[in-house]
C-alpha cells in the first residue's frame, strides 16, 4: 500500500468513498465534479490543505483531507482533519492509520504547530493515535444546503 498525494484521476474512486463516508450530507456529482474536489485539490497543489490517498493494487481505497489554518493563538499554523474514509471492506487493516501518520508528517514537514480533528464517531481511533480530546465543536449550516435532518 503506497500513500500519495491525490490527482485528478482519482476523482471516481474519491466519489465512491465519500459516499460511504457522509452522514450529513448528500454528495452531488456534479458539483464534486465542477466545484468542490477541483477546489479541494488547488488547495492541496498551494499548500492550503493535504489531501492524500491510499492506494493498494493500482485502487484508491482511502482518503484524508485536512485544511491548513492561519491561527493566531497557536503562533503558527493548524492542520484541521476533515475527512477520513478507508473502504468498507478494508478497515481495522492499517490503512486509517497510515493515511493519519502521513498527514502528521507533513504537518511536521509544514511546520505545523498541532493536527487537529472535529470527531464525534472515531474518538477512540484518534486517541490510539496519540490525539487527546481539547475541545467541543458546534456547527452552523447555510440554510438551504444539502445536509439531511439529524437521525
Amino acid at each position: 500500500m503506497i500513500v500519495r498525494t491525490a490527482v485528478p484521476a482519482d476523482a471516481d474512486a474519491v466519489f465512491r468513498l465519500l459516499r460511504g463516508f457522509v452522514t450529513s450530507y448528500q454528495p452531488d456529482r456534479a458539483v464534486f465534479d465542477e466545484v468542490t474536489f477541483p477546489r479541494v485539490l488547488k488547495a492541496a497543489a498551494e499548500g492550503a490543505a493535504e489531501f492524500l490517498v491510499a492506494e493498494q493494487e493500482s485502487a484508491v481505497v482511502g482518503y484524508v483531507l485536512a485544511v491548513r489554518m492561519p491561527t493566531l493563538f497557536a503562533g503558527g499554523s493548524v492542520l484541521e482533519l476533515l475527512e477520513l474514509t478507508v473502504d468498507a471492506r478494508l478497515r481495522g487493516r492499517g490503512t486509517g492509520s497510515r493515511l493519519i501518520r502521513a498527514v502528521q508528517a507533513r504537518a511536521h514537514e509544514n511546520n505545523d504547530v498541532e493536527v487537529t480533528v472535529p470527531t464525534r464517531r472515531a474518538a477512540e481511533f484518534y486517541s490510539r493515535l496519540g490525539f487527546r480530546e481539547t475541545a467541543t465543536y458546534l456547527r452552523w449550516a447555510r440554510p438551504g444546503s444539502a445536509q439531511r435532518s439529524p437521525a
